[in-house]
C-alpha cells in the first residue's frame, strides 16, 4: 500500500528545531516507501530554495501556488494534465489586478513569484463582502490565512483540489494519505477525508474549523515534531528509524558490516520445496556472481523471497554468498514484477513502446519492493560501502540510497538493451526514474551503443554517473567439458537442423522465425523433408500475462506450418515450450547445423558464446562445426559480428535469406567461421568480469549526497 505525507512548509515542514527537523528527515529517509508532496502557498522559485536546505526531505510531488500549480519533484516540470485541470477558467493576472485596483486595503505581493494566482497582503479589516463579491464577478475564488495573505485563485484550485486531482490521476486512496498543516489555506486539504496532523502553533481558525474531525491527529508537538509523531502513530515510521534502523532491517545481521552488498531482484539459488539448488546452467547472472563470491569476493547478496521460497530457510552460508532476504508477499510481488517490470518497463527497454501498459497501483508496488531494497541495502552496507546493483528492477533505488545514505558507492550494471531516449521519455514515470538514474556513481552495460543511449538519456542532469563497457562472458572451460562428455553419446542427425534455444518472450521473435521457415520451404523444395526446425521456448514463470498473445500466435503458426509441410513422419517445426538441462542443451548444440538467434533487442545473449564453446570443443576433428546465425541487435553481435551470420528479424525477408544462406555454406567455410568465432569468443572468466566491475564502481570521485 502506498503511503503519502502532503505536507505544508512554513510552520509545517520547515517548524520546529533543527533536530525535529533532522529526525524528520532521517525517518523519511529510512523508510523511502513514505512519498513525501509538499503543499505550499510558495511559488516555484521560493521552492528551489528551500531544497537547498540539508534539512528537507526531497518532495516526489509539489503542489504549489496554494494550488494552482502542481509539479514532478524529480525535475520540477509541470503535471499535466492536472495543472491545466486546476487553472481552467483562470483569467489571467492582468484582469484580476486590474479589477480589484478599486479596494485600497490590498497590496499587491511585487516581490513575489507567482503563477496561475495572485497574492495580496490585506489586513483583517479589508475582508469585505464586496471584495469577495468582486472575486467571485471574475469568475475565481480566494483562501485568506493568517489575518494577512489574501490569494485569489482559478475557480477550481486550492491545495485539497489539487491533492485530490493528483490521488485520482496517480491511484491513491485516502487511507494512504496523512495531510499535515499550520493555517487556514490548508483547510481544504484537511477536508479531503484522508488522516491529518495539526501541528502546535496552528492558526486559531483552522483549529476552530478542525473542531469534531476524527481524522484529525493533534500531537501538540511544534513542525517536524508534530508530523513525526502523526507518522509513528499510523505506524508508517518506527522507532528503531529515528535512530537510523528500519523495523524490518533491525531483524537483519547487524548493520555496517558488510564493504560490498550485491543487489539483484532474484537470489543466487532457489527452492524446489525440499533444499536450495544452484542454477542449472553454468552461465548467466546468477552463477557469474555466484562464483565470483566463491572466488573470496566478501560481502552480502541482497534479494527478494517470494512464493514458496518466502517459507524455506535461509541457505547456509558455506553453500552459497550469504544472503539478506528481502520479503515480498505475493500480491506486491505480481504487481513489481509481472506487471511493472514486465508490462511496463520491458517492452521500453525492447524498444517496443506499443507494447507497454502502464498502471498506477502496478508502479505502488514497484516503488514499495524498490523500498525495501533500499531499506535492506542501508542497514547492510558498512560506512562508505560498495552497492553493486543489478537490472532494471531495481531503478528506483539509487535515489533512495542517496537520501538515504550518501556514504556509499552505487553502481547499475544493466543486462538488458537500454532504450533511446525518446522512447524512455515515452514511460510516464521517466522522469521519476531519471532522477533516480543520475543519482548512480556507476552505470556499466555490455555495449557502448547501450552506454551511449544511456548518457543521451540522462543528459541535461546535473552530475551524471561514469559508464562504462564490461561485455559478459561464459565460464568456457565448463561448457568444453560438458561438450566432450556427451560428443561420444550424441545420436548423429541425417535432416539439417536449426536450433533456437530462448524463453518463451516475443523479444525474441518466435513466431517471425515459423514464418520464415514456412517461406524458405515453399522456396525451396529440396528442403522439404529435410529441414527440422527446433524451437526449444519454455515459458516464462506463472503469472505473468504479458507473453500470452505471443504463446498463442506462436501455437498457431506452428500448427499452421506443420499441417501445410508436413509428409510422413516429417515435419519442419519441432516445438518444444519446456526447460531441458544444462546437458541436454549441450546436446542440441552438438546436434545443430545452425544456432538461429534473432532477438529484437538483446542485452548480450550468452546462447550463442554457449554454442560457440561447444562446437569449437572439437578443432582437431570435427568436419562440420555449424553456423551461427545471429540478430544484429544483441549484444553478442559487436563481439562475434564479424565472424558470424548477421540477421535483421525486423526484416522478414532477411530471415529467410540468411537462413538460406546458412544453410548453403561449404564445410570450408563454417570451419573457418567457427576458427574465427572461436578466437573472439575468448578465455575471460565470469569471476574476472565481476571483479573488474567492482573496481570500476570503485574507481572516480565519489558524488556524495544530491543537491
Amino acid at each position: 500500500m502506498s503511503k503519502i505525507l502532503v505536507t505544508d512548509l512554513d510552520g509545517t515542514l520547515l517548524g520546529g528545531t533543527p533536530d525535529d527537523r533532522r529526525r524528520l528527515r532521517d525517518a523519511l529517509a529510512h523508510h523511502p516507501e513514505v512519498v513525501t508532496v509538499f503543499a505550499t502557498g510558495r511559488g516555484l522559485a521560493s521552492i528551489r530554495q528551500v531544497l537547498r536546505d540539508p534539512l528537507v526531505p526531497r518532495p516526489r510531488w509539489i503542489i504549489a501556488d496554494v494550488g494552482a500549480t502542481v509539479l514532478d519533484g524529480a525535475d520540477l516540470t509541470p503535471v499535466d494534465p492536472v495543472q491545466d485541470q486546476l487553472r481552467a477558467g483562470w483569467p489571467g493576472p492582468e484582469r484580476v489586478r486590474a479589477a480589484l485596483l478599486r479596494f485600497p486595503a490590498l497590496a499587491y505581493q511585487h516581490g513575489v513569484h507567482q503563477d496561475g494566482r495572485c497574492s495580496y497582503h490585506l489586513p483583517p479589516d479589508g475582508l469585505t463582502g464586496e471584495l469577495t463579491a468582486a472575486v467571485e464577478e471574475l469568475g475565481c475564488t480566494w483562501e485568506y490565512s493568517a489575518d494577512r495573505y489574501f490569494d485569489v485563485l482559478p475557480p477550481h484550485a486550492s491545495k485539497g483540489d489539487a491533492l485530490r486531482a493528483l490521488a485520482a490521476k496517480l491511484g491513491w486512496q485516502p487511507d494512504e494519505i496523512l495531510v499535515a498543516g499550520d493555517s487556514l489555506n490548508d483547510l481544504s486539504l484537511f477536508r479531503a477525508g484522508t488522516h491529518a496532523v495539526v501541528v502546535d502553533g496552528a492558526e486559531p481558525a483552522l483549529l476552530t474549523a478542525l473542531i469534531g474531525n476524527p481524522l484529525v491527529q493533534r500531537p501538540g508537538l511544534p513542525g517536524a515534531a508534530g508530523i513525526h509523531a502523526a507518522l509513528r502513530t499510523l505506524g508508517w515510521t518506527s522507532r528503531g528509524a529515528d535512530h537510523g534502523i528500519g523495523a524490518e532491517a533491525a531483524t537483519e545481521p547487524p548493520v555496517g558490516r558488510h564493504s560490498l552488498v550485491v543487489a539483484y531482484h532474484r537470489p543466487p539459488l532457489h527452492w524446489n520445496g525440499e533444499s536450495w539448488q544452484p542454477p542449472d546452467s553454468p552461465n548467466g547472472i546468477l552463477p557469474t556472481l555466484s562464483s565470483a563470491f566463491a572466488d573470496d569476493l566478501p560481502g552480502v547478496w541482497v534479494a527478494a523471497r517470494t512464493g514458496r521460497d518466502r517459507q524455506a530457510p535461509l541457505p547456509h552460508p558455506a553453500s552459497a554468498p550469504p544472503l539478506a532476504a528481502v520479503p515480498v508477499d505475493p500480491a506486491t510481488w505480481s504487481g513489481y514484477f509481472h506487471r511493472a517490470c514486465k508490462e511496463t518497463l520491458w517492452p521500453v527497454l525492447m524498444s517496443a513502446p506499443d507494447r507497454a501498459v502502464f498502471d498506477e497501483g502496478a508502479w505502488a508496488d514497484y516503488r514499495t519492493v524498490n523500498a525495501r531494497f533500499a531499506r535492506h541495502i542501508s542497514a547492510q552496507a558498512a560506512p562508505g560501502a560498495t552497492v553493486w546493483l543489478h537490472d532494471y528492477n531495481l531503478w528506483l533505488v539509487p535515489g533512495l540510497l542517496r537520501r538515504a545514505r550518501p556514504d556509499l558507492r552505487t553502481g547499475l550494471f544493466h543486462h538488458t538493451p537500454f532504450p533511446d531516449p525518446e522512447t524512455f521519455a515515452g514511460l510516464p514515470v521517466a522522469a521519476e526514474l531519471r532522477s533516480s538514474l543520475a543519482c548512480l556513481d556507476w552505470a556499466g552495460f555490455h555495449t557502448e551503443a547501450f552506454a551511449d543511449r544511456f548518457r543521451r538519456t540522462l543528459a541535461g542532469l546535473p552530475g551524471p554517473p561514469r559508464t562504462t563497457v564490461h561485455p559478459l562472458g561464459i565460464d568456457r572451460p565448463a561448457v568444453e567439458r560438458l561438450a566432450r562428455l556427451r560428443a561420444p553419446h550424441r545420436r548423429p542427425d541425417t535432416r539439417r537442423v536449426v536450433l533456437s534455444v530462448e524463453r518463451l518472450d516475443y523479444a525474441k521473435a518466435p513466431v517471425q522465425k515459423v514464418d520464415a521457415v514456412d517461406r524458405l520451404l515453399a522456396r525451396r523444395p529440396d528442403l522439404r523433408g529435410r529441414l527440422v526446425f527446433r524451437l526449444v521456448c519454455p515459458p516464462p514463470e506463472p503469472g505473468i500475462t504479458a507473453y500470452e498473445s505471443t504463446r498463442r500466435r506462436l501455437e498457431r503458426r506452428v500448427a499452421e506450418t506443420n499441417s501445410r509441410w508436413r509428409s510422413g513422419s516429417w515435419q519442419p517445426v519441432d516445438y518444444r515450450p519446456h526447460r531441458l538441462s544444462t546437458a541436454e542443451v549441450v546436446d542440441q548444440y552438438l546436434t545443430a547445423d545452425v544456432l538461429w538467434i534473432t532477438s529484437l533487442q538483446d542485452g548480450m545473449n550468452l546462447t550463442a558464446k554457449e554454442f560457440v564453446a561447444a562446437r569449437a570443443a572439437f578443432p582437431e576433428h570435427r568436419a562440420d562445426p555449424g553456423v551461427l546465425v545471429l540478430s544484429r541487435h544483441t549484444g553478442a553481435a559487436a563481439e562475434l559480428g564479424e565472424a558470424a551470420l548477421l540477421t535483421d528479424p525486423h526484416s522478414p525477408e532477411d530471415l529467410t535469406a540468411v537462413l538460406a544462406h546458412a544453410l548453403d555454406l561449404s564445410p570450408a567455410e563454417r570451419r573457418t567461421r567457427m576458427v574465427r568465432l572461436s578466437a573472439l569468443l575468448g578465455h575471460s572468466r565470469p569471476a574476472d568480469w565481476a571483479h573488474e566491475i567492482l573496481r570500476a564502481i570503485r574507481s572516480g570521485a565519489h558524488r556524495g549526497p544530491a543537491a
